[in-house]
């Protein structure tokens, strides 16, 4: 395996995803996504869902952010981009989004690009680092 997910290992993570939403439901899926060290986080990806409203509803690598709102915040070029995402995912069902963000791996703050996927009301997202 290559040290760094793919473009492709990023979509198809999110498809499953959204397929294991539909199949569980929102609760059960939310919470495998976001267990440590679960089945949903490989090397530096890992699935996030957020409501259109910028709500944090599950996180592969951060579980404490879950049920806050992240509309605000700030990547370290000062890009909103939770804000963006939410405005993309409005005007589109899928897209790609590049950002700056800290690979749970290198710990260092790297260009992320990450893969959404617009779901009802949330946005289902995996990022790769470039």
């Amino acid at each position: 395996l290559a040290a760094n997910a793919t473009r492709d290992e990023a979509v198809a993570m999110v498809k499953r995803g959204v397929v294991a939403i539909n199949t569980l439901g929102a609760d059960k899926a939310y919470a495998e996504f976001s267990a440590p060290g679960g089945k949903w986080v490989d090397r530096d990806l890992y699935l996030l869902v957020f409501r259109t409203d910028g709500t944090s509803l599950a996180h592969g690598v951060n579980p404490k952010q879950i049920g806050m709102n992240l509309i605000d915040r700030k990547d370290i070029d000062g890009k909103e981009f939770i804000r963006e995402r939410m405005e993309m995912a409005k005007a589109k069902a899928s897209f790609w989004q590049d950002y700056k963000f800290q690979n749970p791996v290198t710990k260092k703050i790297e260009a992320k690009t990450s893969y959404c996927e617009r779901l009802n009301d949330t946005v289902v997202c995996a990022g790769v680092y470039k």
